[in-house]
């Protein structure tokens, strides 16, 4: 192997080799020797090259353990600031047992000799990268094929089914290319067409509509990439208001060409509902109540008149062609939900994604607190929400120091393990209902001056609910009024006497 053009060879094939009386079948590794000689000449003679390729490749992606070193050197080197050239790097790599091998220091000479014009690394560097997953993934098969043909009571097909589902995402995110850096015109164009879509919105929304006028005034909407956070206490209806939005969202689906040129949702959006709580038909169930105004309780036991059941009926093939889809798998890993989410946008279009709820989704790895935990799994959703360009609505539990307090109303200290979810989410919610507390307060009936002082204060606070925005990047903070009908588990905007024409509805 002492000429640079013969070293190994350029196979980026797969070739089978079948033994003489044997089905054993051995699958050459695909490499491609002659490129990563010719990409690490065209570093050691210019090492501005290193730059272009180094947020695709690494030492690990070489197929020749010798060619992985030479980079890990020049790598080493130019990260200091000192050249990386043939002489410079003699001294690191002369008593290398590999590059002895293949003729000692003078192989570098003639690395540099064979390189390459340094406007083409970028697709030489790109080779060796899909040639190094290749190897990866025929890895991961070995892996996969012994791990199941090994029986053993301890690994169940379905535990190996996750593990290989988060080995394949790890792969497939190693590698990526950050976007870097981009000039200030193309960040302003971007959001002059922000701009633009809201002011045809009549100066609405820059973002999908919740379905909800004064929350949708409050929030503008809610904005793709960014991470919202929608938490309360257990009955205060985090859920049904989770289900609302999306259910809203999905009615209103339409589909047309963009501002931008694309086709996709023009109103409205594709929903995806990480349901980790409640079961897909609960869900459903909820939805049916809110579309067919039936009692949920109702919906459960099955204790409808015939005009209701008919009316249940209609509302669900009213329903049928709506773009929300319920995945109900329990203790989901990040790694998974990113996955499916991936897969939905691919197949069905995404446009806006709910997690029901933020502390029942899984890590990728345990962690040593559980602090860590909720900050991977923050970190992961608002990279959800970043690299699928869509907003993702998390519910969160509060703690109970809630209960302790006089004041009941939630604030930002109240999130559970707080510090992650406060610090990468773009807007936090609270719902809050105070007939809920109010409720619970009821005094005895022989004392009538209280009882008559608790009816008035629970007429006052009776089909009403707060969401309360304690944090929002884009805009204020404040609090929203919504109605809130418990029996079918519906929110919807509260009609203030001010804005009550003859009928009763908005002026």
């Amino acid at each position: 192997m002492n000429e640079l053009t013969t070293v190994g060879d350029t196979v980026p094939e797969l070739a089978a080799q079948a033994e003489t009386g044997s089905a054993k079948t051995e699958l050459i590794a695909p490499h491609n020797i002659e490129a990563e000689q010719q990409l690490l000449g065209a570093i050691l003679t210019n090492n501005d090259v290193f730059d272009r390729v180094a947020s695709v490749i690494t030492e690990e992606h070489f197929y020749d353990p010798v060619h992985a070193k030479i980079y890990e050197v020049a790598k080493a080197r130019i990260a200091k600031n000192l050249q990386a050239t043939p002489v410079t790097l003699k001294a690191f790599l002369e008593d290398h047992p590999g590059l002895k091998e293949l003729g000692g220091p003078a192989y570098l000479a003639k690395l540099a000799g064979g390189a390459i014009a340094s406007f083409a690394a970028g697709d030489y560097a790109q080779i060796i990268y899909d040639l190094a997953i290749r190897r990866e993934l025929m890895a991961l098969g070995r892996d996969i094929s012994a791990k199941a043909a090994d029986v053993d009571v301890a690994s169940e097909p379905k535990e190996q089914i996750v593990e290989a589902e988060q080995k394949l995402y790890k792969l497939g995110e190693a590698g990526k290319a950050d976007s870097g850096f981009q000039s200030f015109l193309r960040a302003v164009t971007d959001a002059v067409q922000v701009a633009h879509a809201a002011y045809q919105r009549d100066g609405g929304l820059a973002g999908i509509s919740s379905g909800l006028t004064d929350l949708d005034k409050k929030l503008g909407g809610l904005h793709p990439s960014d991470l919202l956070i929608l938490a309360g206490r257990p009955s205060m209806g985090k859920t049904s208001l989770a289900c609302n939005i999306a259910f809203n969202i999905a009615k209103a689906y339409k589909r047309g060409v963009k501002p931008d040129g694309t086709e996709g949702a023009v109103n409205g959006g594709s929903v995806g509902f990480y349901s980790l709580e409640m079961s897909a038909e609960q869900l459903a169930s909820r939805i049916l109540s809110e579309a067919s105004r039936i009692p949920s309780h109702k919906i459960r036991r099955g204790d409808m008149t015939e005009e209701e059941f008919r009316r249940f009926v209609a509302a669900a093939k009213d329903l049928e062609s709506c773009p929300l889809f319920i995945d109900d798998t329990p203790a989901l890993p990040i790694s998974q939900l990113a996955a499916r989410a991936r897969r939905l946008k691919r197949t069905h279009g995404l446009d806006a994604l709910f997690v029901d709820y933020l502390q029942l989704v899984r890590p990728a790895t345990a962690k040593d607190s559980r602090v860590n935990e909720v900050s991977e799994i923050t970190q992961g959703l608002k990279a959800i929400a970043k690299e699928l360009n869509i907003p993702v609505i998390a519910l969160s539990q509060l703690s109970r120091q809630v209960e302790s307090r006089d004041d009941k109303r939630p604030q930002l200290s109240d999130l559970r393990e707080s510090g992650s979810i406060e610090q990468d989410a773009d807007v936090v919610m609270f719902v809050y209902r105070g007939e809920y507390y109010k409720e619970r307060e009821k005094p005895a009936d022989h004392d009538l001056d209280a009882m008559a002082t608790w009816q008035e204060e629970m007429a006052a606070l009776h089909g009403k609910a707060d969401v309360i925005i304690g944090k929002q990047r884009h805009g204020p903070i404040g609090d929203v009024a919504l109605a809130f009908e418990g029996e079918f588990t519906k929110f919807s905007d509260l009609v203030q006497p001010w804005q009550q024409g003859e009928d009763g509805a908005y002026s």
